[in-house]
Parts: C-alpha cells; sequence; structure tokens
C-alpha cells in the first residue's frame, strides 16, 4: 500500500532540500500483530512526508528465513526500528528525528 506523498521542502540559504522518508513494514499473511503496526502507521503517516510499503516475507525465501517468526518489523529508511510492537508515540519522535537531521 501507498500512502499520500507529502515531501517536505526546506530552504537553507538558497538551497532546496526534499526530505522522503520511506516506511516498510515486514509483514505475513493472517499477522494480527502487522495489522495494529500499519493501524498506527496509517494514523502517522498523514503528519510526515513518508511512504509505506508492505512487504510481504512469505514471497522471499531469504526474508522469510530471517524474519519467520520476527514480525512484524517496522522499518524506517532501510533501519530496523520497532520489533512485533509499533508505538505510535516513538515513532512520532523517529520521524521528527528524521526530519530534525535533514
Amino acid at each position: 500500500m501507498r500512502a499520500k506523498l507529502l515531501p517536505l521542502t526546506r530552504g537553507i540559504e538558497g538551497v532546496t532540500l526534499t526530505i522522503h522518508i520511506q516506511i516498510e513494514i515486514l509483514t505475513k499473511k493472517d499477522c494480527c500483530l502487522c495489522d495494529d503496526a500499519k493501524e498506527i502507521i496509517e494514523r502517522v503517516l498523514p503528519d510526515f512526508p513518508a511512504t509505506l510499503t508492505m512487504v510481504d516475507i512469505e514471497s522471499d525465501p531469504t526474508l522469510f528465513e530471517s524474519y519467520k517468526e520476527k514480525i512484524p518489523v517496522v522499518r524506517i529508511n532501510g533501519k530496523e526500528s520497532f520489533v512485533y510492537k509499533t508505538h505510535e508515540v516513538t515513532l512520532r519522535k523517529k520521524l521528527e528525528e528524521l526530519i530534525k537531521e535533514k
């Protein structure tokens, strides 16, 4: 699923930076914790320049072997940020920090 992309543009002395955050949920069929993570992320997405991608680990043998019992995993810009439980307040803080770093 793709969320609405809202790039955040910042000007620094004539330089414009576009910030984009990629959030992925590693998931598989019949995963209620994955559904919970998706619900939390979808609540937060409208407030940030981010997109959400659902990655089915069962479609990739390597991912399945690595994560079969360790889902959901939420990755932000490729970095594992949450495993099993996603916390809305912590997610917001992580995303705000990413924006501040840019």
